[in-house]
């Protein structure tokens, strides 16, 4: 069906040139239904209309007067460089002064002479013990002012306050929409009748008039009630139908060999799996048993076992014939998988080499900073086969690599890679590969349907025998300083007792560029200080609390082989202090770490100071964690620090983390293309119409994949998902 003309012409046939760029340009809306989904983020309400008598019990409510302008005049301060428009007003009940300043002192003391008659809207405060409006809208009422039912209407009505920006004000843009309102009828609808009938939901039509120009409070609920089930629905079914697609791929299965790889490696298992680890492998073993490719989504708590069920696929795969690729964010991570990949593996990841099982196979390391000689080894081992395991960073991706036969593409943190690098990677097989993406950022189910809604999804939430429990503590550095004295003396006592230490900071150092950011917002924000820095707190604690102990930093600006050596140097026990940023954030396992210091705790995310905890508690003695901060009792940040200490449910966690943030900064790039077409839809409190959408996306697509006999869903389809987003969605 082919787009509705007046809908999809440019805004400036409509609007004009000058206003159609700002719209295009700070707002990204280029068409009449571009403007028609830019929704008002909320409605100012200018209350019933009040005598000035009264207004003193109405202190910080918004209130709506008729009144008279006594008189006005222009004050300046500042040294002449400031100005102030006062203006009294009077309506015979009691007197109210109004407040301009700067630049929009002008057009009022234009439009407010004495003797004017207007409406004025704002919120009551208090200067100088005297009640007054600052900023009031107001509405001057013509010769037949004493028309009550005009200031009624003014006062009773919901104005839409639209998301604006400097250039375009939320008033402005509320004229340009109504220009564009008459064209709602040609709108099409993309909900089945069927669909809306039965969810009882208005048409489309007269969800936009009711969301643009309310009449009620009702009106904007059966409003927004439409809409995200408008959203919902359509990008669940761009998902649907991309995992319908795949289902259609073909793969090759890949079934582990009994007595073979998988098997040996099991028997030589100190433990016995959690019976987590158990059902997600079988849902795994049955996904790479099928002729389509997998696509399996696996989250799990921090040091629920992920790693170990990701390398069980890998060895069934490799039992297969086919090799298995795992690709990871950073290469202290990439490097921190593959010693702990051969370490468990033990002799099987000497395949081919003197000493190695005669079942096993290679298990190569393939990052940008390797050697030549090392990296044409690697490289040699992959195309021939030899190399049934590659663990690598973004280096995996380049052309110069070639697989044998990829049978399976595992990747680490999902979030942190670009749709073209995990394409380019699966890219690699000759069929397409299976694909086990991996997170230890808990992400509540409604954001998974969202953002992985093409992928299946496996939880870890239960974590391995053995485990101790972590406790963490917040420490109010500024309120009682002798409280970060004890926390220095706590790492060092955990030091004598032979355990190790992470002290974890914002920021590398003076000289970094993002510190060199941070401390200029830190100025402007009128901070005191940056955020505190590895290289200066390593410093401060060798020369004072903790002296004498093997000291070390850590931190991504380091060359990459001194990086590993401090790395290895850590786990193998012989530094004690590891002062570092958040490279340790993910995958980094010193199971004898028992204490993590967090320096400036409020600077860092709920999910990522849980990220970080996990580091600790790894092994059997228990963990301790401290978060250490400088703000105030009663701010925001603390509490978020409490709520951290408070639990240890990292889904509880990301649904606190999602609730206290914009929605975009979590949902980041893993959501690139689709959260563009989230306007109404809220993924934590709308849990219900996700769930809901994604059932019957699943039922449309099963019974129409092309969509065929519902055009209007097509073309609204085509609306959101432009070639970039599909493109997103092909390769997510």
């Amino acid at each position: 069906m082919e787009h509705v003309p007046a809908l999809d012409e440019d805004l400036k046939k409509t609007l004009g040139p000058a206003t159609a760029k700002v719209l295009a340009e700070q707002l990204g809306l280029h068409t009449a239904l571009d403007l028609l989904h830019h929704y008002p983020r909320r409605y100012a309400e200018r209350g019933e209309l009040t005598p000035l008598a009264e207004l003193a019990d109405q202190l910080d409510e918004h209130v709506t007067v008729v009144a008279q302008v006594a008189d006005a005049r222009i004050l300046t301060f500042n040294g002449g460089r400031g100005r102030r428009l006062e203006v009294t007003i009077t309506d015979g009940s009691g007197r109210l002064q109004l407040v301009f300043f700067g630049a929009g002192v002008h057009k009022p003391h234009k439009d407010l002479l004495p003797g004017t008659r207007a409406m004025f809207a704002g919120k009551v405060g208090l200067f100088n013990r005297k009640l007054q409006l600052s900023h009031p809208a107001y509405e001057p009422l013509g010769a037949d002012a004493s028309d009550r039912d005009a200031a009624t209407a003014f006062a009773n009505q919901l104005i839409p306050i639209y998301p604006a920006c400097a250039k375009l004000e939320s008033w402005k843009i509320a004229k340009c929409v109504d220009a564009v309102l008459p064209r709602v009828p040609d709108v099409v609808d993309p909900l089945p009748p069927a669909l809306r009938d039965g969810r009882a939901l208005v048409p489309l039509t007269e969800a936009l008039l009711k969301i643009h120009r309310p009449g009620t409070k009702a009106d904007v609920e059966d409003a927004r009630r439409r809409l995200k089930w408008d959203e919902a629905f359509v990008l669940q079914v761009a998902l649907a139908r991309r995992r319908h697609a795949d289902s259609q791929l073909p793969a090759v299965p890949r079934r582990p060999a009994p007595g073979g790889l998988l098997d040996s490696f099991d028997a030589e298992l100190p433990f016995t799996l959690t019976e987590g680890q158990q059902t997600v492998s079988k849902e795994i073993f049955d996904d790479l048993a099928t002729s389509h490719p997998m696509h399996r989504l696996l989250q799990g708590e921090v040091g629920s076992g992920k790693t170990l069920v990701a390398l069980r696929a890998m060895l069934a795969v490799v039992d297969s014939g086919g090799q298995a690729a795992m690709l990871a964010p950073t290469e202290v991570l990439a490097q921190q998988h593959h010693r702990s990949v051969t370490e468990m593996m033990g002799e099987l990841a000497e395949g081919g080499m003197l000493g190695g099982s005669d079942q096993g196979t290679k298990v190569v390391l393939l990052t940008g900073s390797m050697g030549t000689a090392a990296r044409r080894r690697a490289l040699l081992d992959l195309v021939t086969g030899e190399a049934g395991i590659v663990i690598g960073t973004h280096a995996l991706i380049e052309d110069k690599v070639q697989f044998h036969d990829l049978g399976l593409v595992v990747v680490d943190e999902q979030h942190r890679f670009g749709v073209e690098q995990r394409d380019a990677l699966r890219s690699k097989g000759k069929q397409p590969p299976h694909l086990l993406v991996m997170t230890a950022t808990p992400i509540p189910r409604t954001v998974a349907m969202t953002v992985f809604g093409d992928l299946e999804t496996s939880v870890l939430d239960q974590l391995p025998a053995g485990r101790s429990p972590i406790a963490t503590h917040v420490v109010p550095a500024k309120d009682k300083p002798h409280f970060l004295a004890r926390a220095w003396e706590r790492v060092r006592e955990e030091v004598e007792n032979g355990h190790q230490a992470y002290v974890v900071c914002p920021r590398i150092g003076i000289d970094d560029e993002a510190g060199t950011k941070k401390k200029k917002a830190a100025e402007e924000d009128g901070d005191k200080r940056p955020p505190l820095a590895v290289l200066e707190i390593a410093e401060q604690l060798t020369r004072g609390p903790l002296a004498g102990l093997a000291v070390e930093v850590l931190h991504g600006r380091m060359d990459p082989a001194d990086k590993d050596d401090v790395m290895r140097r850590f786990a193998a026990g012989e530094v004690k202090v590891l002062v570092a940023t958040t490279v340790i954030e993910v995958g980094v396992n010193v199971p004898n770490s028992t204490v993590m210091v967090i320096m400036d705790a409020d600077r860092f995310g709920v999910s990522q100071l849980h990220q970080l905890r996990g580091r600790v508690g790894r092994g059997s003695a228990p963990g301790l964690c401290l978060l250490v901060s400088e703000m105030h009792e009663a701010s925001p940040a603390r509490a978020r620090l409490a709520a951290v200490a408070a639990t240890l449910d990292g889904f509880e966690l990301s649904r606190i983390d999602l609730e206290q943030r914009r929605e975009g900064d979590v949902l980041g790039q893993a959501q690139s293309g689709v959260r563009s077409s989230l306007r109404m839809l809220a993924v934590i409190e709308d849990e219900e119409v996700i769930a809901q959408a994604r059932e019957e996306a699943a039922r449309v697509v099963a019974d129409d994949p092309e969509l065929e006999r519902l055009p209007g869903l097509r073309t609204a389809l085509d609306a959101l998902l432009d070639t970039e987003r599909e493109q997103y969605l092909e390769k997510g």
